[in-house]
């Protein structure tokens, strides 16, 4: 891991920005760091400049609480080389929602798929290298979107010991027989008119997740509406398990 700048925030938070390889990420460390700190890994759905306001804003809620937080930039995302079959998808994807056409699972899997098998590998390199830094020592969280990816992690992952999933991207079938192997403890946010989502696979989703604990919050309002008072209940919820390391 090279880090390639360096500053602090108004508020006295770290951010550096950073490269593994190829990959662009960030990481947010408290303005007064604890020697190892929780970690949250914050997902996005790629494009990291174009969601750097959102993430920055996630981030410090993140760094009150004392948490250290990281992303990365997504295969295919920002600079990052793009994938043709990728676009494909994507423009599919675009053409039937215009024309009030269904989404087809092809599509989906041509979109998702790919996506989930190409970042998940990616967020764990990336976590190696966050873990082996003094001022980050886990336990880790994960939080966000894709969904997909998080369900991925989640089950992959033995390091993440609680995660909170945005339910707001289309979900390959495939991804549910993943979802009955998730274990850990979930928080699950659902924007009720979101645009984009299609919210009856989301609430079949939340009902295939193997956890014993699981929440859905579910709230009025598109896909950016989540209200302030969810970033809260988030942090709730990862101070009960992060800052706890779960019983063997």
């Amino acid at each position: 891991m090279r880090f390639v700048s360096d500053q602090r925030l108004a508020d006295g938070v770290r951010e550096r920005e950073f490269t593994l390889g190829e990959i662009p990420g960030i990481l947010w460390t408290p303005a007064s760091a604890p020697t190892s700190a929780p970690l949250i890994l914050l997902g996005h759905p790629g494009g990291l400049r174009r969601m750097y306001p959102r993430l920055v804003a996630r981030a410090r809620d993140c760094t009150a609480q004392g948490f250290a937080a990281a992303t990365l930039e997504l295969p295919g995302g920002g600079d990052r080389p793009a994938s043709a079959a990728a676009e494909q998808a994507r423009a599919d994807l675009r053409r039937a929602l215009a024309a009030g056409e269904p989404v087809t699972d092809d599509i989906v899997d041509r979109l998702v798929l790919p996506l989930v098998e190409k970042a998940v590998p990616e967020w764990r390199a990336v976590l190696d290298a966050l873990l082996a830094l003094p001022e980050i020592g886990g336990p880790v969280g994960y939080s966000g979107g894709v969904i997909s990816i998080g369900v991925r992690l989640a089950v992959v992952e033995p390091r993440i010991v609680a995660a909170v999933l945005f339910a707001g991207s289309f979900v390959p079938r495939a991804m549910f027989a993943e979802a009955r192997r998730v274990t850990v403890p979930l928080h699950v946010l659902l924007q009720w008119d979101d645009e984009g989502n299609d919210r009856q696979m989301a609430l079949d989703l939340f009902d295939a997740f193997g956890s014993a604990e699981k929440t859905l919050h579910a709230n009025m309002g598109g896909h950016t509406g989540v209200p302030r008072f969810e970033g809260e209940s988030a942090n709730r919820f990862f101070g009960r398990h992060l800052r706890t390391p779960p019983s063997s």
